[in-house]
């Protein structure tokens, strides 16, 4: 897999040198770190490109940073003649959660989009029709964020106790 990350590198800081924030091999998948203003370019690159041909998306999926200022999208993209798999990441500032679509390249993000959407607030720009597809239209927040508590601090049926708490 070292060859595939440093094959993959030598592309990407060949066309998008100021774009690459890290990349680096995490349990042997090459990992990729980019700006966020250049994340479709690379995305579009990557499977584009007729040597590399990431022509399909595995999974696209968004998180929160520990310290709770950023939001990431992170791409698996794989490509299965070659039996390549790579993922993608990008970060950018909570309080503007915007990053282009990915549906022009592969129309099956649309859902992982929306979902991205539903729990985590990232607006996809240029989604054919971003909104939310498992909660309820009516909810107001992004549940997967950290400044929502994971659990009802209303219950007065648990015990605390019974969790080591």
């Amino acid at each position: 897999m070292e060859e595939l990350l440093n094959k993959i590198s030598l592309k990407l800081n060949a066309k998008f040198s100021n774009a690459i924030i890290s990349s680096e091999l995490l349990y042997d998948f090459p990992v990729f770190t980019i700006n966020s203003a250049n994340i479709h370019d690379v995305i579009r690159f990557l499977k584009e490109d007729d040597e590399l041909n990431f022509h399909f998306l595995t999974d696209l999926t968004g998180a929160q940073t520990a310290d709770e200022k950023q939001l990431s999208v992170i791409y698996h993209l794989h490509n299965m003649p070659k039996n390549w798999r790579v993922r993608v990441k990008t970060y950018f500032d909570i309080n503007t959660p915007e990053i282009p679509t990915a549906t022009d390249l592969w129309p099956g993000a649309n859902w992982m989009e929306r979902e991205t959407y539903d729990f985590y607030g990232v607006r996809f720009i240029g989604h054919p029709n971003l909104k939310r597809i498992l909660n309820v239209d009516e909810m107001d927040i992004f549940p997967l964020r950290k400044e929502y508590p994971l659990e009802d601090q209303t219950r007065e049926d648990k015990d605390d106790k019974m969790f080591g708490r």
